[in-house]
């Protein structure tokens, strides 16, 4: 995923020099110096984005970011993504990333394009490394919607459409990879309505596909464009060729009746059989647009430098800018609070941290600004922690390279040297301003794995590395099991943790040792039970003493992976200052379930009543009570494991149909549909994570090397019952009690 930071100046006038390459000598001047010159008119917000480009894997966003930054005369070369000339793209500054030929970690740029200074950061698409798409959305106002001309809408633009939706986030699609063989945007345009429920229509149309695509029939102004030059640098625009006139106008009713089913102003038009001028259906795009009730899709080849000029200049028309998207923050008394888009020191600063990184100098904070005006040499304070700190650094990111700016203002996407923080911070430049931005959502982790260094003196590299890795990448988790006096990492795939062992190995020098994958399974109740424990110690002196009771209910499937707890007494039976003492217990011995030894989630803890001592009891005591209560009412229980669900897309050639769906079969996977074209059949299914491992090399023996998925996490539900008594005398072995369970058994 791309993210782009705009600053636009929109002509009054269409002009074809709009379309002329801007690679001239001036484009190379400082950037930094451009960008830290800041204006206080009221216009300048106006002329702002903050823009991402989002994809499903290979659907070519790092390409288009090298044709942007070739474009704008940020690099003077282009170079391929699988880094094929030892180069590499740009964006892609990480060796691991060049080696696979995949976007690993989000990096930034920043361009001068038509005298607009824009920010990119590069995201990936894989499912493994969504914390990425997460965060960077959470900062975006607009976004671009990649899609292949030949894959379509695949799983990953299902769950980029979701989390555009999540933050409101606009967008205008882009139909990439023309020049492919059996690419087709009529297909793609109808997925998208169907799958994505887009209200969409084309704004240009391909003159050509595949090998003779040519350029693009600019719909609205009924005009043909051709990219020409070695590198698609120069945009000539010329007749539409007579053979397509039909179709054009064809395109063009259909792009006036959608704006007109969600636009009042063109809908009044229509009805009247009124023609909209080009200004008027501009206008209505444009409104519909930031609305999300339109969404203008436009078509290209980056890789043969077609349309990625016209891309740029529609993400300046379509997309809003800071001023047109409501931002809030929260104060102490939880209540809402605007910010105010105004580039100047009217306003106090406040920004949100939204990514770390460990770089050669420190740690790096990427931070988006949201109001006020901000000078390097100045001081912040951290909302949560309550720390002063001073900045005496701010720099703009360009791949692994940076360049110093002296100001920031609101609308800014910048990186901060020398704080330390966590993701997802607030900063202020007034003490007294207690201020929370709207957080960003971050995913569970769905499997695990057991790390250890192959030499002990590696060790200290590792618990560096383990460090980095986890203050950087909310969805790596760490923690020491005791039993097993393992090192147990939990990620989103097993490629998310296979790159975290290659990191640590490349960056660390130190080689990993991986155990077998395992799962995140949970544990919850069917029935609700009732507790009632009383904890009693007495051994001279002062004692413990506590009581707790109260009902545990099961929560509703779509809350099965939360925890509530509630506090219903009434009286002094339990002083209230022993309620948090009480949760903490519940929550902290739900760490560990009776089945396998996994979390105890989608329940609800009700304390109801208790006791207490006027000397004896304390915060430890209740805890302990809590503790008590919990495992005895979970033996007392109905149990059940919770596995997840992944949803999975297996694309493979039509030959392979039916054993494609009989290995999903196989693995207890249900099939939700099917579609096929040119030769090719998409499989949507839905299946148990536990038994995912290993797909991949069957999926390339039974295909010839041609069928691909793609997977994500759906949701947690009930496991069956034979694989249940798998997984739970599975763990009664681990804990020696097997024994136990055979005597109980021949009894």
């Amino acid at each position: 995923m791309l993210f782009l930071n705009a600053t636009v100046r929109f002509s009054s006038r269409r002009s074809i020099q709009l379309w002329r390459s801007t690679r001239s000598a001036g484009s190379h001047l400082s950037f930094a110096k451009c960008y830290a010159t800041t204006t206080n008119t009221e216009d300048e917000v106006s002329r702002m984005r903050n823009i991402g480009i989002s994809a499903h894997i290979d659907s070519g966003k790092t390409t288009v970011t090298e044709r942007i930054l070739f474009y704008s005369g940020r690099i003077k070369e282009m170079h391929e993504v699988k880094g094929k000339d030892n180069v590499g793209a740009t964006m892609d500054s990480m060796e691991l990333e060049r080696q696979r030929g995949i976007t690993i970690q989000s990096a930034a740029t920043f361009i001068n394009w038509r005298d607009h200074n824009i920010n990119i950061i590069d995201t990936p698409g894989h499912v493994d490394f969504t914390v990425e798409v997460e965060r960077a959305l959470r900062v975006l106002d607009g976004a671009v919607l990649v899609l292949c001309a030949v894959g379509g809408v695949q799983s990953q633009t299902l769950t980029v459409n979701r989390q555009m939706k999540r933050y409101q986030v606009p967008c205008i699609a882009f139909i990439n990879k023309l020049d492919r063989m059996n690419a087709d945007p009529n297909r793609v345009l109808s997925q998208m309505r169907a799958k994505l429920s887009h209200n969409a229509a084309f704004l240009q149309i391909p003159i050509g596909l595949e090998a003779n695509m040519k350029g693009v029939i600019d719909v609205i102004h009924r005009r043909a464009l051709y990219f020409e030059g070695d590198f698609g640098q120069n945009v000539r625009e010329d007749d539409v060729p007579t053979d397509m006139v039909s179709e054009m106008e064809d395109r063009r009713q259909e792009l006036i009746e959608c704006v007109a089913n969600k636009d009042d102003q063109i809908g009044d038009l229509f009805l009247q059989e009124v023609q909209p001028s080009i200004e008027q259906l501009k206008a209505a795009i444009r409104r519909t647009t930031l609305n999300r009730t339109f969404v203008p899709v436009l078509v290209g080849t980056a890789l043969k430098n077609k349309g990625v000029q016209t891309l740029l200049d529609s993400v300046l028309e379509y997309l809003p800018n800071p001023s047109e998207v409501n931002n809030f923050a929260f104060d102490e008394d939880d209540i809402r609070l605007q910010m105010s888009p105004d580039r100047n020191s009217s306003e106090p600063f406040v920004a949100l941290a939204f990514k770390l990184e460990a770089g050669r100098f420190g740690q790096l904070t990427y931070m988006r600004a949201y109001q006020g005006q901000f000078q390097k040499g100045n001081y912040l304070y951290n909302t949560r922690t309550g720390k002063r700190v001073r900045i005496s650094r701010l720099v703009q990111m360009h791949a692994d390279k940076m360049e110093d700016v002296s100001e920031v203002a609101a609308g800014d996407i910048c990186a901060f040297f020398g704080i330390d923080c966590a993701s997802g911070d607030t900063f202020v430049s007034q003490p007294k301003l207690r201020l929370s931005m709207e957080s960003m959502h971050i995913p569970e982790p769905v499997i695990s794995l057991s790390f250890k260094p192959a030499k002990k003196t590696d060790l200290d590299n590792f618990s560096k590395g383990i460090n980095r890795f986890t203050r950087e990448d909310p969805t790596f988790t760490v923690h020491f099991d005791d039993e097993s006096k393992e090192t147990i990492v939990s990620g989103m795939g097993e490629l998310h943790l296979e790159v975290y062992a290659q990191r640590m190995k490349n960056e660390y020098n130190c080689d990993v040792i991986s155990g077998k994958p395992k799962v995140a399974f949970r544990e919850t109740l069917v029935a609700p039970v009732e507790f009632d424990y009383l904890h009693k110690k007495q051994s001279g002196g002062a004692g413990q003493y506590g009581r707790v009771s109260g009902i545990i209910e099961p929560l509703p499937s779509d809350s099965n992976t939360k925890l509530e707890f509630v506090d219903e007494t009434v009286g002094t039976n339990v002083p209230k200052h022993f309620v948090p003492s009480i949760e903490k217990g519940f929550r902290g011995c739900a760490e560990r379930g009776i089945l396998m030894g996994q979390k105890v989630t989608g329940i609800e803890i009700r304390l109801q009543d208790g006791q207490h001592h006027m000397v004896d009891s304390s915060d430890y005591a209740f805890q302990l009570a809590a503790e008590g209560a919990l495992k005895q009412a979970l033996r007392d229980a109905s149990m059940v494991i919770l596995e997840p669900i992944m949803n999975v897309e297996v694309t493979a050639p039509g030959e392979f149909q039916g054993a494609v769906m009989a290995s999903v079969n196989k693995r207890h996977g249900v099939i939700d549909g099917t579609d096929g074209s040119e030769g090719y059949v998409n499989i949507y299914c839905e299946v148990p994570l536990n038994d995912m491992f290993g797909y991949a090399s069957e999926l390339r023996s039974l295909t010839q090397g041609k069928g691909e998925y793609t997977m994500e996490f759906s949701r947690y539900q009930s496991c069956r019952p034979e694989v249940q008594e798998d997984l739970t005398l599975a763990y009664q072995e681990e804990q020696g009690q097997t024994q136990v369970k055979s005597s109980k058994r021949s009894r």
